[in-house]
């Protein structure tokens, strides 16, 4: 941190507390005494209104307030709010950042709506959702991807499909040239050329091991926005099931992303889904049981049948 926003931090941090010594400024700032006296004195002589108690510490003058903006108790908790949200979701460096966002905003806001905005938190929360091990892949790879995002480096991973390959090998080697993140239902996709195939690709950050950012640069492509960006609907396989109206809501949530319709006839419901290949469907298929029944394609009704064969021979 440089002097000038260390200075800047000292003021915010003594309007968000009555009175800070300078030993806990040193402390909370990384630095010494003396460069705390001595930021204190600059302060000073740019006139910001510091007091200073023998023994006590520093304050600021009451009712100082720097920067002179005012937040609603509903816009304060939008911002802390938004930190918590980066804190959960980013890799550290971006943690400490939106910890650090967040004092700054509890720092200029007046005491009554601070405590207004705090109750307000405390009847909202933001729950981390998903497999804690994945999660913490996800964590650990999101500063890598950044940086090879912001200085233009390819990357190098070994990537694990979801469904296995014809060989039966769900894993592969992949060098590709990054262009941006996007947080998809709680999941962090990379949007990448692969030189492999030679096109866009989508890759989950939660399936990459390996991860090393390489020295080889590339260039954006031109005109690239990541905003207007939209995938090739490549989903040309339909799948059509049956499936009783009463778990309607858990096939909507659950398979939202595959769902074409879904359709009322007599006293059945037909889903339609549209998929690159059907075993994309085949974990959902077998979570819903015997609510639900394949009826094509005919070669997809044989492989549930299989699984379900599987399934009883273990039991």
């Amino acid at each position: 941190m440089n002097k000038t926003d260390r200075q800047l931090a000292i003021m915010l941090e003594m309007q968000r507390s009555k009175m800070l010594k300078a030993e806990d400024l040193a402390a909370l700032f990384e630095t010494s005494v003396r460069t705390i006296y001595r930021d204190i004195h600059a302060l000073s002589e740019m006139g910001i209104p510091i007091v200073g108690a023998p023994g006590q510490g520093y304050s600021l003058m009451e009712g100082y307030f720097l920067p002179p903006v005012g937040f609603s108790a509903e816009e304060a908790v939008t911002l802390l709010m938004g930190t918590d949200f980066i804190e959960q979701r980013l890799d550290g460096e971006y943690g400490r950042v939106a910890n650090g966002a967040r004092r700054k905003i509890e720092a200029i806001l007046p005491e009554s709506v601070r405590g207004e905005s705090a109750r307000l938190r405390e009847t909202m929360q933001l729950l981390q959702v998903g497999d804690p091990l994945t999660g913490w892949r996800e964590k650990g790879n999101l500063g890598q991807v950044r940086r090879a995002i912001m200085e233009c480096r390819k990357l190098r991973m070994t990537y694990v499909k979801i469904m296995p390959e014809k060989d039966g090998d769900r894993k592969s080697t992949r060098e590709v040239a990054p262009y941006g993140l996007v947080l998809v239902q709680g999941k962090w996709i990379l949007i990448a050329r692969c030189d492999l195939r030679q096109e866009i690709r989508h890759f989950r950050l939660s399936r990459m091991t390996e991860l090393a950012v390489l020295e080889e640069r590339f260039l954006f492509p031109q005109g690239f926005n990541l905003n207007n960006y939209r995938p090739p609907e490549d989903r040309n396989e339909r799948v059509l099931v049956r499936a009783n109206p009463e778990i309607a809501d858990k096939i909507a949530e659950t398979c939202p992303f595959y769902l074409q319709s879904m359709d009322q006839r007599h006293e059945d419901l037909i889903v339609s889904f549209l998929v690159r290949r059907p075993e994309e469907l085949l974990p959902y298929i077998l979570g819903w049981g015997g609510d639900v029944e394949v009826l094509e394609p005919d070669s997809f009704r044989q492989r549930i049948r299989e699984e379900v064969e599987k399934i009883l021979k273990r039991y």
